[in-house]
């Protein structure tokens, strides 16, 4: 099973810089025929526009809200590949008095906003043959840092939920791709203040249109991440992937 862009209408949240804004431009240079940019201030997205013209049609989207999702679901109601790479990114240890509150923000978007844009969409990708699912995690997800501990269980929490939307999509025909960059070269990067040890963001740009293409779950675009993967695929492999833990559901 394997996904190719090319030709395909996509649907990138996030995608006024960063991560975001290099999966659009990667997907246009491949041939897709239309990016739906989101973003929660669509000026942000005239760039885009300007570079590539109407290929690139900018959505106003926060995936805090409910209504603007639903809204953008029945805008572009002809997407075949999803791709949620909206989150946010504090820097509290586990006793800070604010860590409460980070999390709770954290949630709100790195969570349980990757549930309301999975339920949004999920049937219009049925309708288009099954599509794709890409979820932006992180190698957070997979190991925790106490300077970034609530990031860290909200990105793990994504994780989780990726796993379960693989099995149950499987079944309407839709491939999953779970990615876990390690430090890159973004504007999240230099708030966080390991901008130094930052890899270049097409790693991850290009890196999801080739494991799309080659149907695998997980994706470790830079030295870190791929590092961490190589120590977690025996398990991965086992257990996460295993064919026997896909309960096809429709």
């Amino acid at each position: 099973m394997g996904f190719q862009v090319k030709g395909k209408t996509a649907l990138v949240t996030g995608a006024n810089r960063g991560i975001g804004k290099a999966i659009v431009e990667s997907l246009l240079q491949h041939g897709a025929a239309r990016v739906y940019a989101a973003a929660r201030k669509p000026d942000s997205l005239q760039p885009l526009v300007a570079a590539w013209g109407e290929r690139v049609v900018p959505l106003q989207l926060d995936v805090t809200d409910q209504k603007q999702i639903e809204l953008a679901a029945q805008q572009a109601g002809d997407v075949e590949l999803l791709i949620n790479n909206a989150g946010i990114l504090n820097t509290h240890m586990p006793l800070d008095a604010q860590a409460e509150a980070s999390l709770r923000d954290e949630l709100e978007v790195n969570v349980f906003g990757l549930l309301r844009i999975a339920q949004a969409f999920a049937s219009i990708l049925k309708q288009h043959g099954g599509g794709a699912l890409v979820q932006l995690n992180s190698v957070a997800s997979l190991r925790a840092s106490a300077w970034a501990s609530t990031y860290c269980a909200s990105k793990a929490a994504a994780y989780s939920l990726t796993q379960s939307l693989r099995e149950q999509l499987a079944g309407q025909g839709t491939q999953v791709l779970s990615v876990h960059p390690g430090p890159i070269a973004t504007d999240m990067a230099v708030r966080a203040g390991i901008d130094d040890i930052a890899e270049p963001v097409t790693l991850v740009s290009e890196g999801i249109i080739e494991s799309l293409a080659s149907g695998v779950f997980h994706f470790y675009p830079d030295s870190m991440a791929r590092d961490m993967g190589a120590a977690y695929a025996s398990f991965a492999k086992q257990v996460i992937e295993a064919e026997s833990a896909i309960q096809h559901q429709d």
